[in-house]
C-alpha cells in the first residue's frame, strides 16, 4: 500500500495536460495581440529572444505612403541652376489634394516636365486604387510605393480630366486611366537589386502623349542608381546634358529630403527617348536589363512620407529595457534609414553611427571577421537584399544570440527558416508564412514586442504551475514517508492522492496559465535558453514548501486523534503503536480499536492538503512578487478554479456516496477552523521565500546592470573597429 501511495504521490499526473493547455492558452492570447503562432514550442523560445531584426516598411512604419514633395528642373545651364520644388497635400490614399508651388495651388498642365513626371508615375506602376463601399475609404491594390504614385497622378491631373460627375469608383483611377490609354505598355523590366530600378517599354497610341509616336521607356528607381545612368536632364521641353554639378545638386536635395524632419523615401523618375529595339533586347536574363536602362533623361524626384507607427518608439524603449537589441533592415538609402532610426529611437539625435549602421555594399566589402564583428554591434542595415538577412542571422547565432527575423517575400524564406523565430507578415507571401514560426496579422513591430513579453510570461507561468504541482507532490511524498517512518496510521490513501493530483490540483494549475506577466518582466535581460528550468533556489523552494505541506498533513491527522474535542484524545505512543491495539494489553484498556478506522483523521489530512494547495496556488501568481503587489484578483480564472476545486472537495465530503469511495466524512466547524489554522502559514512561508528571492535578484540585477553599463561604455570607446570605420568613410566620400 505504501509503495502504491508513493508512486501516485511522486508522479504529477496532470502536468503534461497542464503544460499543453498553458501553451495553447498562450497562443490564443498572442493571437488576440495579432501574433499568430504556428508552432507551440516557439512560444517558449520567444521569451529567450535577444535580437529582433525587423524590416522597416510596414513593420516599423505604417506603410501608408503618400508623396508629399517633388522637384523638377526649371533651368540647368552652366551655373544658372533652378530647381522647382512642389508640395502635395493629403496623406491618405484618397485621390484628393493640391499641388502647391511656393505656397499657392498650381496647375500641373502648365509644365511639360510635370506632365512627363505624371506619365512616368502612372506607367511605371502595377498598382491601383479601389473604393471600399463598406468602409467608405480608398484602399491600395498592390505595393504601397506604387499606390502612392497612383494617388499623386490623380492629384496632379495633368490632362485636366473633368471629375465632377464621377462616382468614387471612377474617381479612384480617372487620371491614371487617361494616361494609360495614351500608351500601350509593351513589357516591363522588373525591379532588381543590382540596378535598383525598374522600367516600362511603351508605344504611344494617341495624340497628346509626350515624345511623339516613337517607342520610349519610363524608368523609376533609387536616386543614386538612376542618376548614375542619366546623360541628360529635362528642363521644360528641352534636354540638357547631365553634369557633375547637376548630379551633386540633385543628390544634395535628395539627401535633404531623406534626412529632414519628414525622412522622405525618394524615387527618381526618368525617360529613355530612344530605347533599343524590342528585338535587340533579351528579356529572359535580368542581369542584362541594366544595359538597356542607359542614356536616361532625368525628369524629377518624388519624396514619399511613410510615418513611423505610433507605438514603435515605446516598443523599442521596452526592448532596450528588456536587454533586446533591435536591428532595422531596409532597402532604403542609408542616410534616409539613419534618419528614420533617429526618429524611432534606435539612434539618439547625436549618436555616432559608425560601426552601427551599414549599407549592403559596405557590409559586402568587409572581411568575414569584420562582418561578424559588425553584426555584434549593428543596429541598422540599409540597401540590403534577402541574402544579407541569412548572413546576418548566421553571424548573430555564432555570437550566441537568439534571433527573431521578419520577412514577407519568397526570397526571405531562407532567413526566416534559419532564425530561431521566423516572423512572417500577414500581408506577406504564402512561402514566407510557411517558413516562419509566427505570423504578424497587423504587420506591426509592437506586436512582436508583445509576443516576446507573452513568451516570457508563458515561461514564467510554466515555472509557476510546475512549482505548484511539484511542491504538492513533494508534500504528498513527505507525508507518506513521515507516516511510514514514524509508524503512524495512514494519513492519505492512493484514491485520495489521485483525486487531488488529477482534479483539485489540476484546475488551479491550468488557471495559472492565465497569470498576468510579472510587473518587472520586461525589465529583465533575456533568459539563457540553456538555463535549467529548475534552478537550485527553485528546488530549495520546492523542498521548503513541500516539506511544510507534508508535515502539515501529518499533523492535521494526528491533531484530530490527540486533541480534537470529538476525537479519542490518544497519546503519541498509541498512534505510533496502533497496529498493537488488537493484540490487547494494559496500555490499550478503555480504547476501542475501531477508532483507528475512523475516517476523521484522513478527512482532516485530505482537507488540509487541498486547502494548502489552494493557498499555494495563490502564492504561484508570481515567482517573486508579493501577493500585496499582485493580489489574487489579477487572475480571476484562478479564483474561479479555486472555488470550483473547493466545491468539488465539499461535494466528496458531504455526499454520502463519495464518503464511502474516498473513506472520508463531513467535518465540523471546529475541525474546519483547525484546517485553516494549519494551512494558512504556507502563505507567510512563501512570502518570506519571495522576499529573500527579491533581495537576491535586486542585488544581482543591480550589479549586472552596472557591469553592462561599464561594458557598453567600454565597447562604445573601442568600437567600431578601425578597419570598418575606414571602409565606411571611403564609401561616404
Amino acid at each position: 500500500k505504501i509503495a502504491v501511495a508513493l508512486a501516485v504521490a511522486a508522479i504529477p499526473e496532470g502536468l503534461p495536460a497542464v503544460i499543453t493547455t498553458c501553451l495553447a492558452l498562450g497562443t490564443r492570447r498572442m493571437a488576440k495581440k495579432n501574433a499568430i503562432v504556428r508552432s507551440l514550442p516557439s512560444v517558449e523560445t520567444l521569451g529567450c529572444t535577444s535580437v529582433i531584426c525587423s524590416d522597416k516598411t510596414g513593420t516599423l512604419t505604417t506603410n501608408q505612403m503618400s508623396v508629399c514633395r517633388m522637384f523638377i528642373f526649371n533651368k540647368a545651364t552652366g551655373k544658372d541652376i533652378q530647381i522647382d520644388q512642389f508640395e502635395i497635400t493629403g496623406s491618405t490614399y484618397e485621390p484628393k489634394g493640391d499641388i502647391l508651388f511656393e505656397g499657392a495651388k498650381y496647375n500641373c498642365t502648365d509644365r511639360s516636365g510635370l506632365v512627363e513626371l505624371a506619365e512616368c508615375a502612372a506607367l511605371c506602376n502595377d498598382s491601383a486604387l479601389d473604393y471600399n463601399e463598406t468602409k467608405k475609404i480608398f484602399e491600395k491594390v498592390g505595393e504601397a510605393t506604387e499606390t502612392a504614385l497612383t494617388v499623386l497622378v490623380e492629384k496632379m491631373n495633368v490632362f485636366n480630366t473633368n471629375k465632377s460627375q464621377l462616382s468614387p469608383h471612377e474617381l479612384a483611377m480617372a487620371s491614371n486611366t487617361v494616361i494609360r490609354q495614351k500608351y500601350r505598355k509593351d513589357f516591363t523590366l522588373e525591379f532588381s537589386r543590382d540596378r535598383k530600378s525598374m522600367s516600362t517599354y511603351v508605344t504611344p497610341t494617341a495624340q497628346g502623349a509626350s515624345g511623339g509616336q516613337n517607342p520610349k521607356m519610363f524608368v523609376k528607381g533609387a536616386p543614386e542608381s538612376v542618376i548614375e545612368r542619366c546623360t541628360h536632364v529635362r528642363c521644360g521641353t528641352e534636354k540638357v546634358p547631365m553634369t557633375a554639378n547637376l548630379k551633386q545638386e540633385i543628390l544634395k536635395l535628395v539627401h535633404l529630403y531623406g534626412t529632414g524632419g519628414d525622412t522622405l523615401r525618394c524615387l527618381a523618375l526618368g525617360t529613355i527617348d530612344n530605347p533599343p529595339q524590342r528585338t535587340d533586347m533579351d528579356l529572359e536574363h535580368a542581369t542584362k536589363f541594366i544595359t538597356y536602362e542607359t542614356n536616361i533623361t532625368f525628369v524629377g524626384v518624388v519624396g514619399m512620407l511613410d510615418p513611423p507607427r505610433e507605438q514603435v518608439h515605446e516598443a523599442i524603449t521596452r526592448c532596450r529595457d528588456a536587454g533586446i537589441r533591435v536591428i532595422m533592415i531596409t532597402g532604403d538609402n542609408k542616410n534616409t534609414a539613419e534618419a528614420i532610426c533617429r526618429r524611432i529611437g534606435l539612434f539618439t539625435d547625436t549618436e555616432d553611427t559608425r560601426g552601427k549602421a551599414f549599407s549592403g555594399r559596405e557590409f559586402d566589402d568587409l572581411s568575414l571577421e569584420e562582418q561578424s564583428e559588425a553584426c555584434r554591434h549593428a543596429k541598422m542595415f540599409a540597401r540590403v537584399d534577402p541574402a544579407h538577412k541569412s548572413k546576418i542571422v548566421e553571424y548573430l547565432q555564432a555570437h550566441g544570440e537568439i534571433t527573431a527575423m521578419t520577412g514577407d517575400g519568397v526570397n526571405d524564406a531562407p532567413a526566416l527558416k534559419k532564425a530561431e523565430i521566423g516572423i512572417a507578415m500577414g500581408s506577406g507571401t504564402a512561402v514566407a508564412k510557411s517558413a516562419s514560426e509566427m505570423v504578424l496579422a497587423d504587420d506591426n513591430f509592437s506586436s512582436i514586442v508583445s509576443a516576446v513579453e507573452e513568451g516570457r510570461a508563458i515561461y514564467n507561468n510554466m515555472k509557476q504551475f510546475i512549482r505548484y504541482l511539484i511542491s504538492s507532490n513533494i508534500g504528498e511524498v513527505v507525508c507518506i514517508f513521515l507516516t511510514a517512518a514514524l509508524g503512524l496510521p495512514e494519513s492519505l490513501i492512493p484514491v485520495q492522492l489521485l483525486w487531488v493530483n488529477l482534479v483539485t490540483d489540476g484546475l488551479p494549475a491550468t488557471a495559472l496559465g492565465f497569470n498576468p506577466p510579472d510587473l518587472d518582466i520586461m525589465d529583465r535581460p533575456p533568459r539563457n535558453p540553456k538555463e535549467s528550468l529548475i534552478t537550485p533556489w527553485l528546488f530549495f523552494r520546492y523542498l521548503a514548501i513541500g516539506t511544510y505541506v507534508g508535515f502539515a498533513v501529518v499533523w492535521s491527522s494526528t491533531w484530530w486523534s490527540m486533541h480534537a474535542s470529538n476525537g479519542p484524545k490518544l497519546s503519541y505512543w498509541h498512534l505510533k503503536n496502533h497496529f498493537k491495539c488488537r493484540a490487547g494489553g494494559r496500555a490499550w484498556e478503555g480504547i476501542n480499536c475501531s477508532v483507528f478506522d475512523d475516517p476523521h483523521p484522513m478527512t482532516m489530512a485530505l482537507s488540509v492538503l487541498v486547502t494548502i494547495e489552494m493557498l499555494n496556488a495563490l502564492n504561484s501568481l508570481s515567482e517573486n512578487q508579493s501577493l500585496i503587489k499582485m493580489p489574487p484578483w489579477t487572475n480571476k480564472y484562478l479564483l474561479y478554479a479555486i472555488a470550483l476545486s473547493m466545491s468539488l472537495h465539499m461535494m466528496i465530503l458531504y455526499i454520502p456516496f463519495f464518503n464511502t469511495v474516498f473513506h472520508i466524512c463531513p467535518l465540523s466547524c471546529e475541525e474546519w477552523f483547525a484546517v485553516i489554522k494549519i494551512s494558512l502559514p504556507v502563505i507567510f512561508l512563501d512570502e518570506f521565500l519571495k522576499f529573500t528571492a527579491r533581495q537576491y535578484a535586486d542585488r544581482g540585477h543591480k550589479s549586472k546592470h552596472v557591469s553592462q553599463n561599464v561594458m557598453s561604455q567600454f565597447k562604445s570607446d573601442i568600437t567600431p573597429v578601425d578597419k570598418i570605420s575606414n571602409r565606411q568613410a571611403l564609401h561616404i566620400e
